[in-house]
């Protein structure tokens, strides 16, 4: 039993190794795509303009004092008024 498990070992290693040997072949060349960080920088610097003009926006809203809330009928009913 020990024979025929040995035996099953080492024809199995060899048929790994004849795999890896001759079956190979040429792994295929990844194609990534080039990131373009300059393009990537340019984007976020106006994608934080943006951000900066609709805070400066809340800050004018908020500084001069006439911010005004109003509840609707729903949520007043939600409250349980």
């Amino acid at each position: 039993m020990k024979k025929n498990t040995a035996t099953l070992l080492v024809a199995l290693q060899i048929l790994i190794l004849m795999g890896q040997w001759f079956g190979g072949g040429s792994p295929t060349p990844a194609m990534a795509q080039v990131a373009d960080s300059g393009a990537q920088r340019l984007q976020m610097i106006e994608q934080l303009k943006d951000i900066n003009a609709k805070l400066d926006q809340l800050v004018t809203l908020l500084g001069n004092g006439k911010l005004q809330v109003t509840l609707s009928d729903s949520d007043e009913k939600k409250a349980g008024r």
